[in-house]
């Protein structure tokens, strides 16, 4: 069965090819035979109800450089010209994430869009785990000063973070003494109207924060991302370091108690992470980490993946 993939996603000539999960997506559906397009969500347009994209069928070359090469750009209807969509633009997730969401909502009854449009969109990461409170370490969204003010008294420590952020951007730690508290909310509240997420800190980072990777919203292998010494942001962007770990059973209970609502909302790939015995965030946009599971846990979860789209069209 040869499918034709659309993949909505930054510029694939830019990726970082050492660790980038949508260029490993790409791989393996070639592998296997499938068409692939790709485009940038600002080539994606609506005319009395039909979306097109302008996109450009694209063939990667593992290990060579360039990484890819490119056929002309083409207008395409996501609807009729293709079968699958891959929705894995890098957040920050703002309003034109959503529109595109919207949009891509309109294909989705005959194109299968993964992750689900409608899912995507009402499931920002650091939003949807406030359906599980009892996962999650003491949390607080919110701007007004005096209620993080409250939150910081009863838990000590605390993190703060933009409640849109990603890779790591704009996590500050918080001691109970910290002089710079006034001067940090204030600039968070200088970047934008919306809220932000203050977290009780968890001394259990400094161990690592583990990444795990479910399909379908079974859990198929994780890493640990550990810190460098004396930081406490561990994503591999901002130099965090990758290394093998094992699910736990706390790992598992917590991913037990999100399957159901990660199905319904038709959230076939996703990244949770976890600290000690505590969720924090929920991935739902681009989840990473898919290359270091597959060299550390000898699991390939973008493989997995494949197959259940495959059963889900086939």
């Amino acid at each position: 069965m040869s499918l034709r993939i659309a993949v909505q996603m930054d510029p694939l000539e830019s990726v970082k090819t050492a660790g980038d999960t949508s260029l490993m997506m790409i791989e393996e559906a070639q592998a296997r035979g499938h068409r692939v397009f790709v485009y940038g969500v600002g080539e994606l347009s609506c005319e009395s109800g039909r979306v097109r994209a302008t996109a450009r069928a694209a063939r990667v070359f593992p290990g060579r450089t360039p990484h890819a090469v490119f056929e002309a750009p083409a207008s395409i209807d996501l609807r009729d010209d293709v079968d699958v969509v891959l929705m894995r633009q890098d957040p920050p997730f703002h309003m034109g994430y959503i529109t595109a969401c919207h949009l891509l909502e309109l294909v989705a009854p005959e194109t299968l869009v993964v992750n689900d449009p409608a899912g995507v969109r009402s499931s920002p990461e650091k939003i949807l785990p406030l359906m599980f409170p009892e996962l999650q370490p003491p949390t607080l969204i919110s701007r007004d000063i005096a209620a993080i003010r409250a939150f910081r008294e009863a838990h000590g420590q605390i993190v703060m973070k933009p409640l849109y952020g990603h890779g790591g951007a704009g996590v500050v730690r918080l001691k109970a003494d910290d002089g710079n508290f006034e001067a940090l909310v204030e600039m968070f509240q200088l970047m934008g109207p919306e809220p932000f997420i203050a977290q009780a800190f968890l001394p259990a980072v400094s161990q690592g924060d583990k990444r795990i990777l479910l399909v379908e919203g079974e859990p198929v292998g994780a890493i640990n991302r550990r810190p460098p010494e004396g930081a406490i942001r561990s994503n591999l962007v901002v130099g965090g370091t990758a290394e093998a770990t094992d699910l736990t059973t706390r790992d598992r209970e917590i991913c037990a108690a999100l399957a159901p609502e990660l199905r319904a909302r038709g959230l076939m790939f996703v990244g949770i992470d976890v600290i000690g015995t505590y969720m924090t965030e929920i991935n739902v946009t681009s989840p990473t980490g898919a290359r270091a599971v597959k060299a550390l846990a000898g699991v390939d979860a973008v493989a997995l993946m494949w197959d259940a789209v495959e059963k889900k069209i086939g």
